[in-house]
Parts: structure tokens; sequence; C-alpha cells
């Protein structure tokens, strides 16, 4: 068995446990996997597509990348549509662009006195909605969104340090305007497990050139994160056992 095999051996365990221990797949199941090109979404969507394969669960899976026309964020699609039809994944492309600039400088919410839409906020968003319309075209019941354990960690710390509640991105979650759930099935895979896969599987880099990327409070988080698991490694698993206790993983449906 080479490195590879057996690091995707792990990361394969990780992924089982999540989906059973959370109920994410279930038989007849139709999942869309929002593909980015980033390392996280092309691991998800090679375990999706594998488990897919061994009928337990029974269930489907296809894929979506969303290109924006007026951000540089890109993968190569050509790259993308290789990596699925190697996987068996129906891919959809799907260009569309972030809000105007006079509605970026909207209050994010009736009533916010200072508050903006930031043009990261609507990328997210524009995305987002895509993926929604999709899925529900497509007859989807899911959506798989590549979030990894570390992204789940960094929220909880980013809404403990500057909102002052003890929350983070659930590993499933029923939307309630429309029939379909969000789920995370890298919730229990942590980023250097899958840094370390993506190099030893040659995934292709995504191209950056971003106008609006800069440090943020998550980037913040992330130092802070890494700097305590320098100094106690078991900081990670002492925040997740504190977010399992709290219900704040699963039950959200």
């Amino acid at each position: 068995m080479t490195e590879r095999e057996r690091l995707f051996r792990k990361i394969n365990e990780r992924f089982v446990r999540a989906f059973v221990a959370y109920r994410l797949l279930e038989d007849d199941d139709h999942v869309l996997v929002g593909l980015s090109g980033g390392k996280d979404s092309l691991l998800l969507t090679e375990l999706l597509a594998r488990r897919a394969r061994i009928h337990h669960p029974r269930f489907r899976v296809e894929a979506i990348h969303v290109r924006m026309e007026d951000v540089q964020y890109a993968t190569d699609p050509s790259y993308l549509q290789h990596f699925c039809d190697e996987l068996g994944v129906p891919l959809h492309v799907v260009t569309t662009s972030i809000a105007s600039l006079s509605e970026v400088h909207q209050p994010v919410a009736e009533g916010a006195a200072t508050g903006k839409k930031p043009p990261c906020f609507l990328c997210s968003w524009q995305r987002r909605k895509q993926f929604f319309n999709y899925a529900q075209e497509l007859g989807c019941n899911k959506i798989a969104l590549g979030h990894h354990q570390d992204d789940l960690l960094h929220t909880a710390l980013m809404n403990l340090l500057y909102q002052g509640r003890f929350d983070t991105m659930p590993a499933r979650l029923q939307m309630k305007k429309m029939p379909l759930q969000i789920i995370r099935p890298l919730c229990l895979v942590a980023e250097p497990m899958i840094e370390e896969y993506a190099q030893l599987s040659h995934y292709e880099q995504q191209v950056k050139h971003c106008p609006y990327e800069h440090d943020t409070n998550r980037t913040a988080v992330r130092r802070l994160f890494e700097q305590a698991e320098q100094e106690n490694p078991e900081v990670r698993f002492s925040l997740w056992n504190a977010l399992e206790r709290e219900g704040k993983i699963g039950n959200h449906s």
C-alpha cells in the first residue's frame, strides 16, 4: 500500500464516521457537491464518488462549479471536467457575477446603521444561490460543502470572540424555506491531512487573484488556533468535544 493509499484510508474512515454519526448520507439521496476547485472540494468529490460506487448507502452524486465573471478566482474548468469524468461524476459549470457596486454598499440588514455588504459576502451569496437553484432543478435533496474540521473550529472561535456566542457550522442543516439539507462530510477531517493528500494526489492548485482578498478576522483566528495547538496539541479535541457536548455539531435537522 502506498503512502497516498494509507492516508486515503485514514481520511475515508473519518468521512464514514461522520456520515454515520450525523446521518449525512442515506439511501436514495441525490447529492450536489460544491466543487470550487480547492483541495477540500476536490477531496470531497472524490470521497463521495468512491462511496457511491459501494452502494451502501445508495446515493447519486453530481457536482457544480460556479465561476465569477468579475472576480479572478478560478480553476481551469477542463481540469475539473477531467477530474469529474475520471470519477464518473456529472459536472455543471455555471457563470455568474457578484452584485453591482451600488448593491455592495447597501446595509447588511434593515435598520443597520453602518453595516455594508462586502464583496466577499456577495460572492459567497451568489455562489450559494446557484447551488440552491441547481440542486432543486436537478432534483437533489442535499448539498455537500467541503468545510473540514478546522473550518468548524475556527468558526466557533470567531463566533465566541467576535459575537459572544458559542456556535459553529453544523454537520447537517435542514433549510427552512426549501426541501434541501446542507451537509459537511469532511467535518471530522483535519486540514493538515487534506493538504498532505492533495500533494500526494497532485491536485491542481486553484488560481487566486481576487482583488478583495485580504487578512480578515478568520485569518487572525486561524493564527490564534495554530499557536494554541503548538502549545497544546489537545486544543483541537477539547474544543471539538465542547461543541459536541453543547449539541452544536449535530441535531440541526
